[in-house]
Order: C-alpha cells, then structure tokens, then sequence
C-alpha cells in the first residue's frame, strides 16, 4: 500500500483535528466521558498518535495517563486500582499511553508478573471493562499493528537520531528478540478480552500517516457528539488610561535576548 502524500495527509488531519475540537467540547458540555486505550507493539506508533489526537485539545478536559512502573504499594493493590484513579470525571477525556493491559503483554513475556496473577487479570479485565461501560463511561481500545521489519527499522532511526535516543529502553531491544512471545500473548489477550461489548480496534501501522488519519477517523465515527454552538465573542474596548505606569525596566530581570544572535 502507498505512503500517503504529505499535503493529503496534512489537509486531512488538520480537517479531523478540528472535528476532535468539537468532540472534545460536546464531552465538555454534556458531562460524558471518554476513555481511548492505546496498545501495540514498541514503535509501532501510539506516541505519535497521541500527540495528534490532543494537539489542539484543551489539557484541563483532555488528560494524557502515562504510568511508570508500579510502587511497592501499588504492587500490594488491586491490579487495577492505580489505573481506576485516572479515569475521567464528567466532561473529561482520558487517553491511556499503555493501560492495564501491560500486565497482558510486556509483564506477562517478561516475567514481571505470575501465571496465577496472569490468568486472574484475563478473567477480570472483561469484568472491569463491563463496569465502566455500564457507569456511563465511552471505552474505545485500539491496537497499533506493526511488521518486525518496520519496528526494527524504526528502532534503528532512534538509535542514529541523538534526539530520539531516549526512546529506546531496554525493553524496547528485548522485544526484538521476544517478538513472537509477544505475539502469543497478544493473541491470548484478544481471544480474552476483545469482546462485543469493549473490542479491540486494529490499527495497521506501517505507515504512521495513514494510522493516525484512520485512527482518528474511526474514533470520530464511535462517538456521537454534536457541535456545541457557543455565543458570538467580542473583545471589549480597552478603557482609558488611570494613569498607570509600568515599573523601570532596569529594576526587572530579563532573559538574554538570544533571537538576536540568530541569522
């Protein structure tokens, strides 16, 4: 399939990022919430997604949840109890960069969690999934699906690029050699817990311009939200002066004026 060409993908995400606007304020205005779940493989693309998605959201309403590896004490909790304090509230919309489902792939092929402990989150997550959808609560989960080919090539741009470096953890290498553990427990993961009532939604991913287009595309198309008409605005005129005058500037501290240096 064909790369997308810069100038269509550009038009059409920005067509889209303006239609997300006014889903974000119909979630705003009608006190619904919105939960989106980003999966997938390393490198396959949810970062970038994300950072469409929200571009041009407003942070106060749309919340980013990206968790580090639990505490000790969050060890000693309810599985899922870390993940239950980032939900939205009314009017909000909550994106999970990584989610509950860690404990499915990267902890189960690591080995970071137990078979037992395993096999209990599989038979709880559809549990938990069925609760939140029954309080109210908009749950949309999608899977970015990425070749061993295209993930290695990416992780091989990361390692040349200074500024992307970080990204490579040591995770991300051991998933090159894990890549069908992985893939076994995807599978296990989906025959589980992609059910009618919260189904995983397949993103490919090859091309990451086409993903996030379709990605966006989709959720749009899940969620019925209207145009919330505002009142017209106008800017006030400014009153007369009373006489204010603006502190010395010698008596502020400014920043050296590095732009000037530039060109």
């Amino acid at each position: 399939m064909p790369k997308l060409k810069k100038s269509v993908y550009e038009a059409e995400l920005f067509r889209l990022q303006s239609e997300l606007v006014k889903l974000q304020e119909w979630v705003r205005e009608s006190g619904e919430r919105l939960v989106i779940v980003f999966e997938g493989r390393d490198a396959a693309g949810k970062g970038s997604a994300i950072k469409r998605v929200t571009q041009y959201l407003n942070s106060r309403h749309v919340r980013v949840a990206a968790l580090p590896a639990p505490t000790e004490r969050q060890k000693s909790q309810w599985y899922f109890q870390k993940y239950v304090e980032h939900l939205p509230a009314a009017g909000e919309i909550v994106l999970f960069d990584r989610s509950w489902y860690n404990r499915a792939g990267v902890e189960r092929v690591m080995g970071f969690c137990t078979p037992a402990e395993h096999k209990r989150f599989m038979a709880q997550c559809p549990v938990f999934e069925q609760l939140l959808i029954d309080d109210g609560i908009m749950l949309r989960k999608y899977w970015f699906s990425v070749s061993d080919a295209e993930q290695e090539k990416r992780f091989a741009s990361r390692l040349e690029d200074p500024m992307r470096q970080w990204k490579l953890s040591p995770m991300d290498l051991e998933s090159i050699a894990r890549w069908e553990d992985y893939s076994r427990a995807k599978d296990d993961m989906f025959i589980h817990t992609d059910t009618p009532a919260s189904p995983w939604f397949v993103v490919e991913s090859e091309d990451k311009k086409r993903s996030r287009i379709n990605m966006i595309s989709h959720l749009l198309s899940t969620v019925p939200y209207e145009e919330v008409t505002h009142p017209p605005i106008s800017l006030p005129e400014r009153p007369a002066s009373t006489g204010y005058r603006r502190t010395p500037r010698e008596l502020q501290t400014y920043v050296p004026d590095h732009a000037s240096t530039l060109g």
